[in-house]
């Protein structure tokens, strides 16, 4: 590494205890970036990094403003007028090592279910602008739509199965970011963990409230924007900066980290009149709060392992077979 990348490197703490290696980089002269672990697919780490989220959100450390998780990573905004970055390093350090076991964590975890009507009017019109202006010979694309390639990249007879199966888990939201409100979700059920790759070139629109999938991650669209994961569906906001409906009462902001995220089936009908009542105000959100118990959830991915290791040779078996975008 030459000496000019070795400046943003502030400080790296070993992997010790059972706990995974942290590499703190300088942000600018006012965030502090905590990465932990290796840079993997790995859930556990975002259980840790919510985890000591919270600890530092409890702390309440003084110079410290806000702190952003992410899947592998915490970004902290400091007032470094009044908090030096070694003292910031030290004191979540202190907080790191006195975490639990990850087996041992309770995260808070909202259960949220969203209507989905799936291949929609308003993603297959931005599909078709699409295969129109950009890629008229794009292979994710067919009948008009991106599930029938999900369906074939996964090993799956169909579209329907397809769906079936990615709503068949509860979906990890790992973290927001992105765009405004951006969930990047995960699913905790690895028997239906659906993998699709991303459009090439990336779409210049995309509707608002679109639900689509990249690699192994599902993201709902706050805003209408280009994008590049493969379009399933349409729900109803995630974000709304007017605060019309009481769910957006504190924050214009839906999703949280460590939110569980399972779909409904609608028709375009039915989301139409859902998204009215939204907006109106008469619509209530459904979420319950609760937790995510890490031990007994990862106890009960042994169980099922076996049929998770099927799946993913199946999926993988199938993929080398399709084309990619």
């Amino acid at each position: 590494m030459s000496e000019r990348s070795n400046k943003a490197v502030l400080a790296e703490t070993p992997a010790q205890n059972g706990r995974p290696k942290v590499v703190f980089r300088s942000a600018g002269d006012r965030f502090l970036l905590a990465e932990f672990g290796e840079m993997a697919l790995d859930l556990t780490l975002n259980f840790r990094v919510l985890g000591l989220n919270q600890r530092l959100k409890d702390a309440a450390i003084d110079g410290v403003i806000e702190t952003v998780p992410a899947l592998r990573s915490i970004m902290v905004h400091y007032d470094s007028t009044t908090l030096a970055p070694a003292t910031l390093i030290a004191a979540i350090e202190e907080h790191y090592a006195a975490l639990p076991p990850v087996e041992d964590l309770s995260i808070p975890s909202r259960a949220i279910t969203l209507p989905l009507a799936v291949d929609d009017q308003w993603t297959r019109a931005d599909i078709a602008r699409y295969v129109q202006y950009i890629r008229k010979d794009a292979p994710n694309i067919i009948n008009g739509n991106n599930i029938e390639y999900a369906a074939m990249y996964n090993g799956l007879p169909d579209a329907e199965a397809f769906v079936e199966t990615f709503m068949a888990t509860p979906w990890w939201n790992a973290a927001n970011g992105f765009f405004p409100g951006l969930p990047f979700m995960f699913p905790l059920d690895p028997r239906y963990a659906v993998v699709i790759p991303k459009y090439n070139p990336t779409r210049p629109f995309t509707p608002e409230g679109a639900v689509g999938i990249a690699g192994p991650c599902l993201a709902i669209y706050p805003v209408p924007s280009p994008g590049g994961y493969q379009l399933i569906g349409r729900t109803i906001p995630i974000y709304d900066a007017q605060q019309r409906n009481p769910a957006f009462a504190d924050n214009p902001i839906l999703m949280k980290p460590g939110d569980r995220v399972t779909f409904t089936r609608c028709t375009d009908d039915e989301l139409i009149a859902l998204r009215e009542r939204v907006y109106d105000g008469s619509y209530q959100y459904q979420i319950e709060d609760g937790v995510l118990d890490v031990g007994d959830y990862l106890a009960g991915l042994q169980a099922i392992e076996p049929e998770a290791e099927a799946f993913r040779r199946r999926q993988q078996e199938a993929a080398e077979q399709t084309p990619l975008p």
